[in-house]
């Protein structure tokens, strides 16, 4: 596996002169030429990339997802993640296009973005999760680093990095908006992840898995429904209004007060065959769901 420090690092791997600026930097996707001495490529890069693909022979692999680039489509990789790249050494790549943006953390160090960009949840988002956009969208996305490569080009000044960093930002948030349009375009499909859900969850707190696996991470929920976590949470915000977590505790307060009102086990043997070690933790998640106690709820039914 390789490690790409700098943006420098991953120009001379894929064959690209020198970047004329070593933190930022918009490579024409056509030129990348990966060593094929291999059919798969991975690595872990250092620094944030933003990527538009078009007709590209390979087969990204991110979050054991893969996704074909036939189409144009629009990713977000940050840094410390796996990347893997399969080639089709015999495809004619000749037809590939798009952009990458590569943006080292050092560039945005100690601007409002350095903290912003964190709040992204698609730089979380498996390849296969990727955005697609409409062409009047993709004219938009591509004005912007164009923008953002015009002024890296020039004369750096006092004023370069603000422009730039804004120049992103503002990416970011067309992003998220686009984003947002296709969770409501693909309404009927959302729908039944949200069904899917609701049936993985009465089997996870069925009493047998629960006593020995716990309550369900948002990771175990996701990965059953073959989705990255923070896309799953975000889909299911944009169709329902609540998180994956929500979902989940949402769940088990159901389950609850259908226990603590029909059964006589006490509270102790309810947190737990719900998969809590410890009753007060249980009761502290009912109080802040219901703003009541287990107890008091189960004494309003005597």
């Amino acid at each position: 596996m390789y490690r790409f420090k700098t943006i420098s690092e991953f120009h001379k791997y894929s064959n690209l002169p020198k970047p004329e600026h070593p933190l930022i930097s918009l490579i024409d996707y056509s030129k990348v030429s990966y060593p094929l001495d291999s059919g798969e490529i991975k690595w872990v890069q250092d620094f944030y990339s933003i990527g538009l693909k078009k007709n590209v022979s390979r087969k990204f692999n991110y979050g054991q997802q893969k996704y074909d680039f036939d189409e144009g489509v629009l990713s977000f990789v940050a840094p410390q993640q796996i990347l893997s790249i399969e080639i089709n050494q015999n495809a004619d790549a000749s037809d590939a296009s798009g952009w990458l943006l590569l943006i080292h953390p050092d560039f945005i160090w100690n601007t409002s973005l350095a903290n912003s960009i964190k709040k992204y949840d698609f730089f979380g988002y498996a390849v296969n999760e990727a955005l697609f956009l409409s062409e009047k969208e993709e004219n938009i996305i591509e004005d912007i680093v164009k923008n953002v490569q015009r002024e890296y080009k020039s004369n750096i000044d006092k004023f370069s990095e603000n422009i730039i960093t804004a120049q992103i930002e503002l990416l970011l948030n067309y992003a998220e908006r686009y984003y947002e349009r296709q969770f409501i375009t693909r309404k009927k499909s959302n729908h039944k992840v949200l069904e899917k859900l609701e049936e993985n969850l009465n089997h996870y707190f069925n009493k047998e898995n629960t006593l020995f696996k716990g309550i369900p991470t948002v990771s175990r929920v996701a990965e059953d429904l073959n989705l990255s976590p923070n896309y799953l949470s975000s889909m299911l915000k944009a169709v329902s209004g609540q998180t994956t977590q929500q979902h989940i505790h949402n769940k088990v307060i159901e389950i609850a007060k259908e226990k603590l009102s029909t059964t006589e086990l006490s509270i102790s043997e309810i947190a737990f065959e719900l998969g809590f070690e410890h009753p007060t933790s249980f009761s502290k998640l009912f109080k802040s769901k219901t703003n009541i106690s287990p107890l008091a709820f189960r004494q309003s039914f005597n």
